[in-house]
């Protein structure tokens, strides 16, 4: 018996979440050959829909002022994959514009929760 295949949506995610591990670990080589390995307009959308997904789920933890500014951010990246819709070279700059999104949200988030302890996951 075999495992059921992956859906793109799951697919998409898998490659978002490795994507962002090679940019943590330093592996910015490894990164591109990610993207370049990506040629289909479809599967690069899906892993910015995993990258969106997870930038506006870390977003909505932040306090008031800076969770405005990321969704502000977020209408950017959104503008940003419309303009490069059927441009495979324009899809992979969201997605790495994107990738930095996630990065600096959850800094902020990791920040906030340094600096007000339980309070940041109180409210």
């Amino acid at each position: 018996m075999t495992a059921p295949s992956e859906s793109p949506a799951d697919t998409g995610a898998r490659r978002a979440a490795e994507y962002l591990q090679l940019i943590a670990d330093g592996r910015t080589d490894d990164a591109e050959a990610l993207l370049a390995g990506l040629s289909d307009p479809r599967e690069l959308a899906f892993v910015g829909a995993a990258l969106t997904t997870t930038a506006r789920r870390t977003g909505r933890t932040l306090p008031t002022a800076m969770r405005a500014q990321s969704s502000s951010r977020q209408v950017l990246l959104g503008q940003l994959r419309d303009a490069n819709r059927r441009d495979v070279d324009g899809l992979r700059s969201w997605l790495r514009a994107s990738a930095e999104e996630v990065r600096m949200v959850e800094r902020l988030a990791e920040t906030v929760r340094e600096r007000l302890g339980d309070q940041a996951t109180a409210g």
